[in-house]
């Protein structure tokens, strides 16, 4: 079953896409069954259900890359993200704690630069909730082959909490790179400002700004006897006055300075964006135009409206726009499912520089690499495939997911030639097994996919099945 709100939007969405191919009525008599099993079994028919019994329906092989893809995109993001978020929080910590035994690390300064990670992380948090994208140009870059509308919208706050995840991962490498140089180093702080600020309005600004933990650990909020001490200025030498003790007990309010005001913004401003993204992608799945229409074939029966006429006697339309289409010349052959098992033929084998397997008992990770391959092998000037299927099978939604990943992934000009094989490969198949092939290639759009017959089956290369053209 379907485990989160983002999940369970794209796999709707995806299903709901894959729905505007069927016809009104299947889709009532099928949605409308469900809902009856759901009240057989005492149970409320509710998306996840719907979801899972559909699957039940596919089949075991059933392919989650159409949905898997956009989330890992995602998840890459993600890491992206942190990792850059950690060396960014590492080198600018190094920098603000550089020491080199003579100049004092300004207090004013680290107050300053937590002042600006608080504001970045307040207008991250804000341009998500307004939905604008300064990411855009990015996410072009990165989130390719996604035209989905739904899933679009929740662009601004999958950023935002990108951008929290690289925040979180810059303060505690941060902290982290604080207290290593605290044990390692004998670090000296101080305050300074051009202004004519007196030590009591500095300090009234230090217990400010220490007020959430000042109880908790009071030697983390400095005094006003530190910070009369520790003041220095930028030509009067060292303060004679402080001792060099004095000079290293700033630390603690550094370390709570940045885990207070860094890193716990980023922590919370991250879990609420986690939540709003749960949210918005509830409210998206509610408000989907298909979810209107399920419900409708859910709560709605199947009549019969008596009407003496019956299409009993009457045949499918089974016309298109497609025809058989003479097989290209292409050293490019790729098995679909099993096809050409255990053994291809030799006329298909002959002149074939690559021959690859996808699809079937293949795992998604052998699918993208063989789509690789064939663009890799498709770069070097062919611009035709020949793909292999089991003619006596039906078109399946694993096979479209594919072929719409190899439109994106494949240069523009290349074709698709689909050679239905009959069970018995020295036989061609059928015609109502060549039907539905060539309704799926006018689908897909016949600029790209093509159905041909294997050349082996008449004397002729260019192949005009009898009844077709």
């Amino acid at each position: 079953m379907t485990d989160s709100p983002l999940r369970l939007l794209l796999d709707f969405d995806n299903q709901a896409q894959r729905d505007r191919s069927q016809a009104p009525n299947f889709l009532h008599r099928r949605d409308r069954k469900f809902a009856l099993m759901c009240e057989q079994q005492g149970v409320a028919p509710n998306p996840p259900r719907w979801l899972a019994h559909l699957k039940r329906l596919s089949g075991p092989e059933a392919s989650p890359a159409s949905t898997d893809r956009p989330l890992k995109t995602w998840r890459r993001i993600n890491r992206g993200f942190a990792a850059v978020g950690t060396l960014a929080g590492l080198f600018t910590m190094a920098g603000l704690l550089f020491y080199d035994g003579g100049q004092r690390i300004n207090i004013t300064v680290i107050l300053a630069f937590v002042l600006l990670q608080l504001l970045l992380a307040l207008f991250t948090t804000a341009q998500s909730l307004a939905g604008w994208q300064p990411w855009r140009g990015l996410l072009r870059r990165f989130v390719t082959g996604q035209s989905n509308g739904m899933f679009n919208r929740l662009h601004p706050l999958l950023m935002a909490r990108a951008a929290h995840v690289g925040g979180i991962c810059f303060a505690t490498a941060g902290l982290v790179t604080l207290v290593t140089m605290v044990v390692i180093h004998d670090l000296a702080f101080g305050w300074s400002t051009t202004l004519e600020t007196a030590a009591a309005s500095y300090h009234g600004l230090i217990q400010a700004v220490a007020t959430p933990w000042a109880r908790v650990w009071p030697a983390a909020a400095p005094d006003i006897a530190l910070i009369e001490a520790t003041r220095f200025f930028r030509a009067g030498g060292d303060n004679a006055s402080a001792s060099p003790a004095q000079w290293g007990q700033w630390w603690p309010f550094v370390a709570m300075l940045w885990a207070t005001w860094v890193l716990l913004p980023r922590l919370l401003l991250w879990c609420l964006a986690s939540v709003q993204i749960r949210q918005k992608a509830h409210q998206l799945l509610v408000g989907h135009p298909a979810m209107h229409a399920l419900l409708y074939r859910l709560e709605t029966p199947t009549l019969d409206t008596g009407n003496s006429h019956h299409d009993a006697d009457d045949l499918p339309d089974t016309r298109d726009r497609n025809s058989l289409l003479p097989l290209p010349d292409s050293d490019t052959l790729l098995c679909w499912a099993g096809a050409g098992e255990p053994e291809l033929p030799d006329a298909l084998r002959s002149g074939k520089q690559l021959i690859l397997r996808a699809g079937g008992s293949a795992s998604l990770a052998d699918d993208d690499q063989a789509l690789q391959r064939i663009a890799d092998h498709l770069a070097m000037g062919t611009n035709a495939v020949v793909l292999l299927v089991r003619g006596w099978e039906p078109p399946t939604g694993e096979l479209q997911d594919f072929l719409e990943t190899a439109r994106d992934t494949w240069p523009g000009t290349t074709r698709v030639a689909l050679v239905p094989l009959a069970a018995d490969i020295r036989n061609e198949p059928d015609h109502h097994q060549i039907q539905p092939w060539l309704r799926f290639a006018e689908r897909l759009g016949t600029e790209f996919v093509q159905v041909s017959l294997p050349p082996f089956q008449t004397p002729d290369p260019y192949i005009v099945h009898r009844g077709l053209s």
